[in-house]
C-alpha cells in the first residue's frame, strides 16, 4: 500500500532504528568471535546467535508492517539510477536480514550445535549434521556478513547524499521524529515508493 505520507510509520521508523542498532552490534560481535579466543568467546557467540534469531523475526514483522502501511513514495526528480540503486538495495537488505540468520542457524544444525534462545530452550535443527554442508554454510556466512557491512556503509552515504546534498526528505521518511519539523507543504513526489529504508 503506497500513499501519499511524507513518512513512514511510526513502528516501522521504530523498528528500522531498533533492528539498525542489533545489526551493527551483531557483526561487531562477529568481528570480536574471530579475533578473540578469550572465556569471553563463549558469550560473545551465544549473544550472537540470539542477536541473529531476533533480527529474523524482527524483519519478518517489518515485512508484514511494510505490506501493511506501505511507504512514502519517492520524489518525482529522483534520477532513475538511484531510483533502481534504492529499490534493489531494500531487496537485498530484506534477504540478508532474514538469509543471514537462517545460514547461521542452518550451519550450527550441521554441526548439532544448539541454537539457545533462554535457559533450556533451544531452536530445533533445520538441517541434518553434514560436516561438508558446516563448511559451505560457515563461508557464505562469514562472506554475506562484510557483504552486510558493506551495504550499511553505502545505506549511510547514500542517507547522507539525500540529507545534505538533494535535500529530498528521504532522510527524513525514516529519520526519528525528534529530528524532523512538521512541514505544511509536502514537496511532490511520483507515485514509486520509498525504497531506500
Amino acid at each position: 500500500m503506497t500513499n501519499l505520507r511524507t513518512r513512514f510509520a511510526a513502528p516501522q521508523r521504530f523498528l528500522h532504528w531498533f533492528m539498525a542498532a542489533c545489526i551493527i552490534s551483531m557483526l561487531f560481535i562477529g568481528i570480536g568471535m574471530i579475533s578473540t579466543i578469550a572465556p569471553k568467546y563463549l558469550t560473545l557467540i551465544q549473544i550472537h546467535k540470539l542477536l541473529g534469531i531476533v533480527i529474523l523475526v524482527l524483519a519478518l514483522i517489518r515485512l508484514t508492517l511494510r505490506a501493511y502501511y506501505g511507504a512514502p513514495a519517492l520524489p518525482a526528480d529522483l534520477p532513475m539510477p538511484i531510483r533502481l540503486a534504492a529499490e534493489l538495495s531494500q531487496y537485498i537488505f530484506y534477504a540478508l536480514m532474514i538469509g543471514m540468520p537462517l545460514i547461521g542457524w542452518a550451519m550450527l544444525s550441521a554441526t548439532s550445535h544448539p541454537v539457545i534462545l533462554f535457559g533450556s530452550v533451544d531452536l530445533p535443527p533445520i538441517l541434518p549434521l553434514n560436516a561438508s554442508l558446516y563448511s559451505l554454510l560457515r563461508r557464505a556466512h562469514h562472506f554475506l556478513a562484510f557483504a552486510f557491512f558493506g551495504l550499511i556503509l553505502m545505506h549511510v552515504a547514500a542517507l547522507l547524499f539525500h540529507k545534505l546534498v538533494r535535500k529530498d526528505g528521504i532522510f527524513e521518511a525514516m529519520a526519528p521524529s525528534f529530528t524532523t519539523k512538521p512541514t505544511n507543504e509536502p514537496k511532490e513526489t511520483s507515485d514509486c515508493s520509498m525504497n531506500t529504508q
